[in-house]
């Protein structure tokens, strides 16, 4: 299984940067995994949020391939805990996704057609974080996952 960190935005801020190439090294050691920056939509003075959230949904849907397992944060998914997580991307590494895919929008969100075409949405938390922060957060819980699934030292219970 392949790890896809996708986000859709401008390229990682300085302040995230090291914390992002470091846990996606980490990450590296358990799966192959890479980041995948989308351009935002452009916006202009006639533009709305709904037609950047249709732009920036259309560009993702041509990114992806037909048994790519899409998994969308939303603030609307579903919780899990970090032990939960690590069970969920173990099941996910047993059933042979060959593509796993984390999703995070842009600043409007993501059009329904991403909703529709998400195998799953997971929310990461009831707070709201700047998208750079969500992309360092993701990518120490997907760390964390593959920690608590060999049984290392990382992850305390």
């Amino acid at each position: 299984m392949k790890i896809h960190l996708w986000s859709v935005g401008k390229p990682h801020d300085g302040y995230v940067k090291q914390g992002v190439d470091d846990f996606t090294q980490r990450i590296s050691k358990y799966y192959p995994v890479e980041w995948k920056i989308i351009a935002p939509a452009r916006q202009t003075v006639n533009t709305s949020g709904a037609d950047v959230k249709k732009q920036e949904s259309q560009n993702i849907l041509q990114a992806l391939e037909k048994d790519d397992y899409l998994v969308l944060l939303d603030e609307k998914g579903k919780l899990l805990t970090s032990v939960e997580l690590a069970n969920w991307l173990q099941q996910r590494a047993n059933q042979s996704i060959k593509n796993l895919i984390f999703l995070v929008g842009g600043a409007f969100g993501v059009d329904e057609s991403i909703i529709k075409r998400a195998n799953f949405n997971w929310c990461l938390s009831a707070l709201v974080f700047p998208h750079q922060l969500v992309r360092l957060i993701l990518a120490e819980q997907v760390y964390r996952a593959c920690t608590i699934n060999r049984n290392e030292k990382y992850h305390h219970t």
